[in-house]
């Protein structure tokens, strides 16, 4: 009798959260079989205006001549769009710093799109910035998510992002990521993630979530209280006590065995592999040109989501580290 409690429970729990939210969260087939309210979701969803469909790319090279980047975007084969991407350089305390991001929002795009507006802005304008990038980084992603889940009191819908970011400041690589979108660098010629996918059923995840009182079963795939296929996000208020905006953050030292960084949300990694994506990168130098080549190849082995690329390429013995001194 317990156990038959539990199952309706269970089953009266997902279908509160699925009518709230009125979504499939996080790619059409991390929802399968709870889609109620999708087609009225997608409909009302803000995201970012792409002509005919189009995709989008761009590129540049910082001052200092350390490293330059490009960027690849598509809806791919979804009608709507909810991956948003950053690419930007600032100066900080006389330090040029690169900050490149890719989001991919789930339940429409409102919390990807807040994401990118805000969250690197927050980052530059902490007091710690460069003294303590890592507590830096782990307050603005915190304060972005406590200032986005305010801004949404009015909304009746819920909403939700991942986020892989890369933080240049001189030497230093700080990679920080919520989500399942992922951060692979090329290092002496290999391929090396420096971000984990946060998925309901990794062990740590697991347990995190079933110590604050959540579940995680199978629905088509592991989702958190039976919805959610990522354990970490930003927004996602109705589970926002399991699923955490909390970043896992790795740092690596910029020199000359660092050739390149690739950041893409799932579109890209749901069909080719880190070191697939590292031998396509490899013999192209535009970052721009790598990232549309990567972009076009996820989209010729079918991937079903929207497809976002960011590339940094690492120059080796350019220019100098600080603003007075860039060209």
């Amino acid at each position: 009798m317990v156990q038959i409690r539990r199952y309706i429970y269970v089953y009266i729990y997902i279908h509160i959260i699925v009518l709230a939210r009125g979504w499939h969260s996080e790619g059409e087939e991390e929802n399968q079989g709870l889609g109620m309210g999708y087609l009225n979701s997608v409909l009302s969803s803000t995201s970012q205006v792409y002509a005919d469909d189009a995709p989008v790319s761009g590129g540049g090279l910082s001052q200092n001549g350390k490293f330059s980047y490009g960027y690849a975007s598509s809806p791919g084969k979804r009608a709507s769009m909810e991956d948003f991407y950053e690419t930007r350089i600032d100066g900080v305390d006389g330090e040029i710093v690169g900050l490149f991001g890719v989001f991919d929002g789930h339940g429409g795009a409102r919390a990807a799109e807040y994401v990118k507006q805000n969250l690197f802005s927050n980052l530059i304008s902490h007091p710690k910035f460069i003294s303590d990038t890592k507590s830096a980084i782990a307050d603005a992603y915190s304060h972005t998510d406590s200032e986005f889940l305010k801004s949404e009191n009015t909304q009746n819908r819920d909403a939700g992002s991942t986020a892989s970011t890369a933080i240049l400041v001189g030497d230093r690589l700080l990679v920080a990521n919520v989500g399942d979108s992922r951060a692979v660098i090329c290092r002496g010629g290999n391929a090396i993630a420096v971000s984990r996918d946060h998925k309901p059923d990794q062990t740590d995840e697991r347990q995190r979530i079933e110590d604050a009182g959540g579940f995680v079963m199978w629905a088509g795939t592991w989702r958190v209280g039976g919805v959610l296929a990522v354990s970490r996000a930003f927004g996602d208020r109705l589970l926002k006590q399991y699923v955490v905006a909390d970043p896992e953050i790795q740092e690596e030292k910029v020199d000359s065995s660092l050739e390149f960084l690739i950041l893409a949300s799932d579109g890209l990694w749901d069909v080719v592999t880190n070191e697939e994506a590292v031998a396509i990168v490899k013999p192209i130098q535009e970052p721009e040109d790598a990232a549309k080549r990567l972009m076009q190849e996820a989209y010729q082995r079918g991937s079903g989501d929207n497809i976002t690329i960011v590339v940094v390429r690492f120059l080796a013995n350019h220019g100098a580290s600080s603003l007075g001194s860039s060209g």
